[in-house]
């Protein structure tokens, strides 16, 4: 568990609040500042090593004009994620033609249309699994000084800002998948239901890590320190 320094008073000439991505560029091993600020009194929490273990590499993101961009540092979910999701649609595709077998042969008064649904529902779901690997590399969170930011998606893009002091409750949830895969989903809920935030795909290490981390500096931006 991370746990932030306490804020130091700051000379205005000489000293500047590192931002998050700073402190995750430092720990990383990399010397380039990021150009993000933070208010005064404020420092990002430290993103412990963990959170990068067993992850993508890098970022996806959109090129060109209008793509968003923040300062800082990135962090991805694991590529387990991907194969968990595969299986869960493998499994589903399965029920289906169980299903549309049971409602065609075995009833009493047999659906002929069953097989047409059972068509549709397959092509929607082999259409997931063949985007599925690039959306998952388009997710990723960033720990900045007052807030965690979160994003997903190319072509539709959604990025949420949760501010520290505003969250109530950190969740981790791991289905039967996800604990045979070793990956958890962390939801980060709010007192406003449209920003809340689910991180899905995340080892569970790094799940337990950012959970422990969010609760201490939630704690500490609600009492002022």
């Amino acid at each position: 568990m991370t746990i932030p320094e306490p804020p130091q008073t700051p000379d205005p000439d000489t000293t500047r609040t590192p931002s998050a991505g700073t402190l995750a560029d430092a720990q990383a091993g990399n010397t380039a500042p990021a150009p993000h600020t933070a208010p005064v009194g404020h420092t990002a929490p430290v993103a412990a090593p963990v959170l990068d273990d067993g992850t993508y590499p890098a970022l996806r993101t959109p090129q060109g004009r209008g793509a968003l961009a923040l300062d800082g540092s990135w962090h991805q979910i694991s590529p387990k994620y991907v194969v968990a999701e595969v299986l869960l649609r493998v499994i589903l595709l399965v029920i289906v033609a169980v299903g549309a077998y049971a409602a065609t042969t075995l009833m009493s008064q047999p659906w002929p249309w069953a097989w047409t649904a059972a068509g549709v529902i397959a092509v929607g779901i082999l259409i997931e699994l063949v985007i599925l690997p690039r959306q998952a590399k388009a997710i990723g969170y960033m720990l900045r000084a007052d807030d965690i930011v979160f994003r997903r998606g190319i072509l539709w893009q959604r990025m949420i800002a949760v501010p520290y002091g505003r969250m109530q409750l950190v969740d981790i949830t791991r289905g039967p998948v996800d604990r045979a895969f070793g990956i958890a989903k962390l939801k980060l809920v709010t007192a406003a239901a449209t920003t809340g935030v689910e991180i899905p795909g995340m080892t569970e290490d790094a799940a337990e890590s950012l959970r422990d981390t969010l609760i201490d500096v939630a704690e500490m931006r609600r009492t002022g320190l």
